[in-house]
């Protein structure tokens, strides 16, 4: 809502809504890339290879995965409010701001998904097998 919102606020106030370059789409996928990097290397320590991380290495990544979950879904939603904003719109960088809007929504997606894999993968199995 937010996103949407953003496109009749900046005219507004700016006169011109802004534009979204190709570097911020990326950037959020560069971030999913380093995200499922550390979740991959976290479940094969923990889970294939049963190796046990340090208490403090653990709730760090716990935090990251947590918070890079959160910021990755308000950023995506953000990003596909505003793409949708300029959906129908006649003006000149229209389509350009749709899917360059799109494709960091798609990385704030990736980002956040990434992170809930991280958060996953710090998950440690109890080996209680009571009912």
């Amino acid at each position: 809502m937010l996103g949407r919102l953003w496109h009749p606020v900046a005219e507004r106030f700016n006169g011109t809504a802004p534009t979204v370059s190709l570097l911020q789409g990326l950037v959020l996928f560069f971030v999913a890339a380093i995200l499922g990097g550390t979740a991959w290397i976290t479940w094969r320590a923990v889970h294939v290879r049963r190796e046990r991380l340090e208490p403090q290495q653990a709730v760090n990544r716990l935090v990251l995965a947590r918070a890079c979950a959160l910021v990755g879904a308000l950023v995506a939603g953000g990003y596909a409010g505003y793409a949708l904003s300029w959906l129908g719109n006649d003006a000149e960088l229209a389509a350009e701001r749709v899917w360059r809007s799109a494709v960091a929504a798609l990385g704030g997606v990736a980002t956040a998904s990434a992170a809930v894999l991280l958060e996953r993968a710090c998950r440690v199995r109890s080996e209680d097998k009571s009912p």
